[in-house]
């Protein structure tokens, strides 16, 4: 999901106006990637406590992304149509990140590097 949200974020951020706001369009980018990264840096750490940290880091990446949207919604830099596509797929990336956050919270395994 994280992947895909990168994605669409590459692509939307490519084109026209978007592609000429260079802050907006590499502030963006950077977030979007951050998700994806994060959850891997987090997974690659070996722990619960440090997977759920980074986890945390990812969603808040989400959440500046869909800032950034609203954004460039406002210049008309994408339309309402691919803002609302965009939007519901973080949403249902964060709502994943929580839910696996809840997971290992309550997992009495505590990680990979811990065996």
């Amino acid at each position: 999901m994280a992947r895909e949200v990168t994605r669409m974020v590459d692509r939307a951020s490519s084109l026209g106006l978007f592609a000429k706001d260079y802050a907006l369009c590499n502030q963006i980018r950077r977030a979007s990637v951050s998700i994806i990264s994060n959850i891997a840096e987090g997974f690659e750490r070996g722990g619960n406590k440090d997977f759920l940290h980074f986890l945390a880091i990812a969603k808040g990446s989400c959440g500046e992304v869909r800032a950034q949207l609203y954004i460039a919604l406002d210049q008309e830099y994408i339309d309402t149509i691919l803002f609302k596509e965009m939007s519901q797929k973080l949403i249902e990336t964060s709502r994943m990140i929580s839910g696996f956050m809840r997971y290992l919270q309550q997992t009495e395994l505590r990680g990979s590097k811990f065996k």
